[in-house]
């Protein structure tokens, strides 16, 4: 029987390979080195989020669970970026809970308007 050997790897061939890797922020795509870059989870709009879900739902209903509740990779962000970034997150919750009591009020009003007849 032949005993076969696999390359190995170093840690610091890993770590080569990790600095010449170019990372790009993900909001304003300048180019950003790993050293300085703001890790986060990815930006995503209420709008992407409600038609992801939606499609989810009418697709594989199975995955929704994992979709919502599964910790979202964090991709990189230039430092200068990250005011902007909060700016942007903060008025896509705003949007989302506007929608949100949108749909609660379109379902309570009739339900009282009912109970009130």
């Amino acid at each position: 029987m032949t005993e076969q050997t696999m390359p190995t790897t170093t840690s610091s061939d890993q770590s080569k390979v990790m600095e010449e890797e170019q990372l790009f922020c993900s909001l304003t795509g300048k180019p950003v080195s790993r050293e300085e870059a703001y890790w986060a989870p990815p930006f995503i709009t209420a709008r992407d989020l409600v038609v992801v879900i939606f499609r989810t739902i009418t697709q594989s209903p199975g995955a929704l669970g994992q979709l919502l509740f599964a910790a979202p990779v964090n991709v990189p962000y230039a430092p200068d970026a990250r005011e902007q970034l909060a700016s942007r997150r903060s008025s896509e919750q705003i949007k989302l809970l506007l929608g949100l009591l949108l749909i609660v009020a379109l379902i309570a009003v009739p339900i009282i308007l009912l109970s009130m007849g």
